[in-house]
């Protein structure tokens, strides 16, 4: 294709076909963009990279990667690898040396490549990361302990296993330019000097200047991007090779220092990142020739894969769970599930541009193996990780308990209601008299805001999956609803009218793709409900069945309140007013009753109600 104009467009709307599928799927999105690229590329050649960006193809590549490691870098925090458990530890320190030394014997062995190529492909294949990780742990749910350990070796060998590989890479480089050992250690000390210096220097310019606010927030952004990009530069022109090992040092520098608020800088970066990795590995994918895209289903690096799944990681995990408490069945799913993903698709992508610009021999094989131990191990795992964890019995039940934003009243009233339909609940508030009367309730808490940081390492979600925020304070019920939509999607987020919400016109009311679909009718407020609640209305439960259909019960009691649905798979379905509510047999429906109604609502129990219309039915065939 010569219209470069028409071919950035397919490429951004593949990319965007690529997300959407995964993410309907709950599959890494990797898999999608590097099945796009090949068939955009050497499968249909309707995608030439080479031709299309010419002499920019290296550095846009080369840029990309450093911001997607930067983006890795910035999560890495110093204060909570001290706090992560043993086997996580041992998980870096113990299993990923160990599955490197493995794999680096078995390419040189397998693929003839010389010991510095295997070296460098082992250290690619130690990176797992939280991009592959994550979207497999959702469809998988394994057990909340598996699931920790997974997450947080992905999270934590990502910047450390790039940092890795780029060391190893500027040690081959240094060895091939000098022409003893000795200048070709000075080399790479001179490149590790360099790229320290420049990305912690960058890292505490940049942290300092945040700190004080000498730029106003809308333009933290492009600063640190400016910046980045200016590190990467001088980095590589003071010391060849050096620019990437700058940007991950100045990111888990920043990403480290007190006082500064990273917030924005890191949600902006992943954004950036999602657009750089999508049309990244599309591009990669393409310029892949035919013939190493058929090298891939050869027998090599089908053996390859197998060792790495049934070798290298069951060995490694063995080795990093040796006298921990992980049980048996913990360990097999734990070295099970290991999918490497976009810092080594990305990673082995430049490195072997570079190497084969400098003519080193082999350099054209990583970029193939690693699509092939990619593409491998995502589908490999991705089908068969649900069944070997139901099989070992360490799977979590559907996500189906509720977060409720609050503990005051009305939260308590509708959590225990809630809880006594088997439903996992938890309340959080910042207030302790709420929390102290909900724990005296029988009902699970957190103390304090749910949106803190401190939340977002210490809040445990592992079964819930849909949030009800009913705080008497609008704002906190946006923010909430801001922030949980990412993890429960917008049709899992709810949130209680407030009489703000009742009283502004449009033009100031808050969106609901912001804080959630609102609850109930229209008119029943926060204000309301806690009014009706003091008051003495109670929540009623009413089961459905083929005789007594939800018809029937807004026939028999027209002023209860609606508020809940609760389906035969015991999903939650809150009653919105703007939507159709069609419950049908076996529902369970909770209802708000008023005062002086709550006599009348018992002897409407479901029973009751069937049996006096089974009676009225009677009577009228009778009749007829």
């Amino acid at each position: 294709m010569h219209d470069a104009g028409l071919a950035i467009a397919i490429i951004g709307i593949t990319a965007l076909l690529c997300q959407w599928g995964a993410w309907k799927a709950r599959l890494p999105a990797i898999l999608f963009l590097l099945i796009a690229g090949l068939l955009l590329g050497p499968v249909s050649g309707v995608l030439s990279p080479d031709e299309l960006f010419g002499d920019l193809l290296f550095p846009l590549v080369s840029l990309a990667v450093a911001v997607i490691l930067f983006e890795g870098s910035l999560t890495l925090n110093f204060k909570e690898l001290g706090t992560i458990s043993t086997v996580v530890r041992r998980m870096i320190t113990v299993a990923a040396p160990v599955t490197w030394l493995i794999v680096a014997i078995a390419t040189h062995f397998l693929f003839g490549l010389n010991w510095e190529l295997s070296i460098l492909f082992g250290a690619l294949m130690v990176v797992t990361g939280p991009t592959v990780v994550t979207p497999l742990l959702r469809t998988v749910r394994p057990s909340e302990r598996v699931a920790n350990i997974l997450r947080w070796e992905g999270i934590v060998i990502d910047p450390i296993g790039a940092l890795l590989v780029v060391v190893v890479y500027e040690f081959i480089v240094t060895q091939s330019q000098g022409e003893a050992f000795s200048q070709s250690l000075l080399l790479f000390l001179e490149i590790i000097i360099v790229g320290l210096a420049i990305g912690a220097l960058a890292g505490f310019a940049l942290g300092k200047v945040l700190s004080r606010r000498r730029l106003p927030e809308y333009l933290q952004n492009l600063a640190t991007l400016s910046l980045l990009f200016l590190v990467f530069t001088t980095c590589n022109h003071l010391a060849e090779e050096s620019g990437l090992l700058g940007v991950t040092v100045m990111g888990m520098w920043l990403g480290n220092m007190r006082g500064v608020h990273i917030h924005n800088i890191l949600n902006f970066k992943e954004n950036l990142t999602i657009l750089f990795i999508s049309g990244l590995f599309i591009i990669l994918a393409a310029r892949l020739p035919m013939e190493q895209l058929l090298s891939i289903f050869a027998l090599a690096p089908l053996l390859l894969l197998l060792i790495i799944q049934f070798i290298a990681r069951p060995v490694s995990v063995a080795l990093a769970t040796l006298r921990s408490n992980i049980k048996f069945r913990e360990r097999i799913l734990l070295g099970w599930i290991a999918p490497r993903g976009i810092v080594a698709a990305a990673v082995s992508a430049l490195f072997a541009l570079r190497l084969a610009e400098q003519g080193y021999e082999g350099a054209d094989m990583l970029v193939p193996l690693t699509f092939a131990v990619i593409l491998g191990t995502v589908i490999f795992q991705s089908a068969t990780s649900r069944p070997l964890a139901k099989l070992l019995g360490i799977v979590e039940p559907e996500p189906r308990g509720v977060l409720i934003l609050g503990a005051n009243s009305v939260a308590r009233t509708i959590g225990k209601a809630l809880h006594q339909q088997d439903m996992q609940v938890l309340l959080s508030d910042s207030n302790w008299e709420n929390i102290r009367a909900a724990r005296m309730a029988g009902l699970k808490t957190f103390y304090g805001n749910p949106v803190s940081e401190f939340a977002s390492q210490r809040l445990e979600l592992t079964g819930i999956g849909n949030l009800l925020a009913m705080s008497p304070l609008r704002e906190l019920n946006v923010i909430a609803g801001m922030h949980f939509r990412s993890e429960f999607g917008i049709h899992r987020t709810f949130t209680v009218r407030t009489s703000a919400d009742t009283n502004q016109s449009e033009k100031h009311q808050v969106s609901n793709q912001l804080k959630g679909s609102p609850l109930f009718n229209p008119d029943l407020t926060y204000a309301k409900l806690a009014s009706l609640i003091h008051a003495g209305a109670e929540i009623k439960t009413t089961k459905l069945t083929d005789e007594f259909t939800f018809e029937n019960l807004r026939q028999q009691d027209p002023e209860a309140l609606l508020l809940f649905g609760i389906n035969e798979r015991g999903k939650l379905k809150p009653y919105l007013a703007d939507e159709k509510f069609k419950p049908g047999s076996g529902w369970v429906i909770l209802s708000l009753v008023r005062e002086g109604r709550s006599a009348q609502a018992n002897n409407n129990s479901p029973n009751a109600l069937a049996q006096e219309h089974n009676q009225e039915r009677k009577q009228t065939q009778e009749k007829s």
